[in-house]
């Protein structure tokens, strides 16, 4: 019995320092884990040292006002993840029927492949374009620790065709996947455009990518051009790096009509669709509709729109097509799997809004794009 209580004391004084540890490692970390990404002038949202949203408290609620509830802290959320709470259950695996792109698709023809979360297969004008690509079944520094996939990806990797375009909005783990990245680069060596300090971190995947601030253009072709836009959210890869660099959205600019992707983004100041529609018709929009709920009965967060804003979006943005994505792949939120999907189609009822023309497809469904109608 003495030796059981002096083991029991043992494994007691052991997780009382490992809880000790833990509380005290956002204070004696962070020099160690804090990283550099970019170094600049200051601007109307960089400091010198941290990236932040211009538009910071200027998110006005457009809604419907009984489903409104002021989001929930991330740290909670994590919380009740880790030890149990009362989250609606998904299920462990969701099929998925994966499909083989075409090689090419040329001049203005435009064919779109969900692949999963952000993932999107764009192919026109004899480019193949990816958005935020992860074929990884984490999307966590520490698998198989973390948010693990649910639905497969809707293209095998395997059946990628040759990529010559890589879009990443921002640098959490679900979004910029350097496993992905690595393999894509080792294999095709497409243009990876991002916005400003997300290089420092793709390089650790041996790959490079190009820049830009807000605003700023990548030509890719003589008629393709890449333009980095503004939206609202933020970046980190650790606890202590936190916006050290910047996020973004973007407009791929084509002569068949423009392409947004919005990245992940929660509402803002609800300008950032129409700087991003100023650049011209948008054919096809990317538009996120999931994670938004981290407590019963949220419909947006900060960083996240619901469907009701990604409606909104839509509209402001004047875009003749969207696809709804960042749902249905990992469970990152409180809502039910197909909730983002069932809200979708209520809010486009409401709009009068055809779910032909923003549609909420399972993966791997391909999409041959209406071309822009004539005005």
């Amino acid at each position: 019995m003495p030796m059981v209580k002096r083991l029991a004391r043992w494994i007691g004084s052991g997780l009382l320092f490992l809880l000790i540890a833990i509380m005290l490692a956002p204070v004696v970390i962070p020099p160690f884990l804090d990283r550099i990404y970019y170094e600049g002038a200051p601007s109307d949202h960089f400091d010198g040292e941290h990236f932040f949203n211009p538009d910071e408290g200027e998110g006005e609620w457009v809604g419907d006002p009984t489903s409104r509830t002021e989001p929930r802290r991330r740290g909670s959320f994590v919380r009740g993840a880790l030890f149990g709470d009362a989250r609606p259950e998904w299920p462990d695996h969701v099929a998925v029927t994966p499909v083989i792109p075409e090689a090419r698709v040329e001049g203005d023809r435009m064919v779109a492949t969900w692949v999963g979360h952000a993932t999107v297969l764009v192919q026109t004008q004899g480019l193949n374009i990816l958005t935020d690509p992860i074929w990884s079944d984490h999307a966590s520094p520490f698998p198989p620790l973390g948010p693990e996939r649910v639905a497969e990806p809707g293209v095998r990797f395997a059946d990628l065709p040759p990529i010559d375009l890589v879009l990443v909005s921002h640098n959490h783990y679900d979004h910029m996947d350097l496993p992905t990245l690595r393999r894509l680069w080792e294999r095709d060596r497409p243009t990876i455009v991002t916005s400003l300090g997300n290089d420092a971190v793709i390089a650790n995947a041996g790959a490079q990518a190009v820049t830009r601030d807000w605003g700023g253009r990548v030509r890719i072709t003589d008629n393709v051009e890449v333009i980095v836009t503004r939206n609202h959210h933020w970046g980190s890869r650790w606890f202590v790096d936190r916006n050290r660099a910047l996020w973004s959205s973007f407009v791929v600019r084509t002569p068949g009509g423009n392409i947004f992707f919005a990245g992940d983004t929660g509402p803002g100041d609800m300008r950032w669709p129409q700087e991003a529609a100023a650049y011209g018709p948008i054919r096809l929009a990317l538009i996120p509709i999931g994670a938004f709920r981290f407590q019963p009965g949220q419909n947006w967060s900060g960083s996240h729109v619901g469907p009701d804003h990604a409606v909104q979006v839509y509209e402001a943005l004047g875009a003749a097509n969207a696809l709804a994505i960042h749902w249905r792949t990992f469970r990152l939120s409180w809502e039910e799997i197909d909730t983002p999907r069932a809200l979708l189609a209520r809010h486009l009822a409401e709009a009068g809004i055809s779910e032909d023309r923003f549609r909420a497809v399972p993966q791997g469904t391909v999409w041959a794009v209406p071309a822009l109608a004539a005005r």
